[in-house]
């Protein structure tokens, strides 16, 4: 197990597999979805289950190592980013403890918080992971997932040199792109969407995944109004987000 002078227990998963020489350039940030915090971790690390994770964050702040960095852990399921499918093998990931949407989703406390930038600042800087790859499971997976969800604080991780966040513009009244609409604003929206890294072609409509992508977008980086609705605050902050990657 890769050390870290804040690990607090090891608990081993056997969900795992090899990475096959594939470089590690993601981190992933997951809630871990149950009401029971010790359930989650046994789950993780019970074989039968099928999925596990490189670490567990406790709300008080513990963390506990499950898999070894160098390993494939079984934690991002089907997805993709920038064209990659296969996250597992390119991705840590890090599952906090939340009950997450289905069971009474909470605020992270501030000592979590602490714990989930501290660790991931060793993992960036073990692997020269970018700003722009530290993603939610909602980014690689818009269809299937929510977590870390809308109450997580990007911004302060982003503050503490982890992850790629901007303040996003206010919410105004004015023109917007729903589904249905059509034509070349909807291709660009789609086209800077997919620059950005998520999976979206740029059909030109707006359909039901132009809407799916765009909510997992607004949790993240405009979290103030998720409706999938591509209002003049979603688009300005992508383009924000984007020009500050070039500029």
């Amino acid at each position: 197990m890769i050390g870290y002078p804040a690990i607090d227990a090891v608990v081993p998963s056997a969900n795992f597999d090899s990475r096959n020489g594939a470089p590690v350039d993601i981190l992933l940030l997951h809630y871990t979805g149950m009401p029971d915090d010790e359930a989650a971790v046994r789950w993780l690390a019970d074989p039968s289950s099928r999925v596990s994770c490189h670490y567990v964050v406790h709300d008080d702040g513990r963390i506990i190592a499950m898999v070894d960095e160098e390993e494939r852990a079984w934690h991002a399921g089907a997805g993709s980013w920038k064209g990659i499918s296969d996250i597992n093998a390119r991705s840590v990931g890090i599952e906090i403890c939340n009950p997450g949407h289905e069971h009474g989703y909470l605020p992270f406390p501030d000592e979590q918080i602490d714990a989930v930038i501290a660790l991931s600042r060793a993992i960036i800087a073990r692997h020269g992971i970018a700003r722009e790859h530290v993603l939610a499971h909602s980014d690689i997976a818009p269809d299937r997932k929510e977590d870390p969800g809308e109450l997580f604080p990007w911004d302060r991780l982003a503050a503490e040199g982890v992850g790629h966040f901007l303040q996003p513009v206010p919410i105004v009244d004015g023109r917007f792109m729903g589904v249905g609409d059509a034509g070349e604003p909807v291709v660009a929206l789609q086209s800077m969407l997919k620059l950005y890294g998520y999976e979206l072609q740029p059909t030109g409509r707006y359909d039901e995944q132009t809407e799916t992508v765009v909510r997992a977008f607004q949790r993240h980086f405009r979290p103030a109004r998720i409706d999938g609705v591509a209002d003049s605050s979603t688009v300005s902050t992508l383009h924000q987000l984007l020009r500050s990657l070039i500029g």
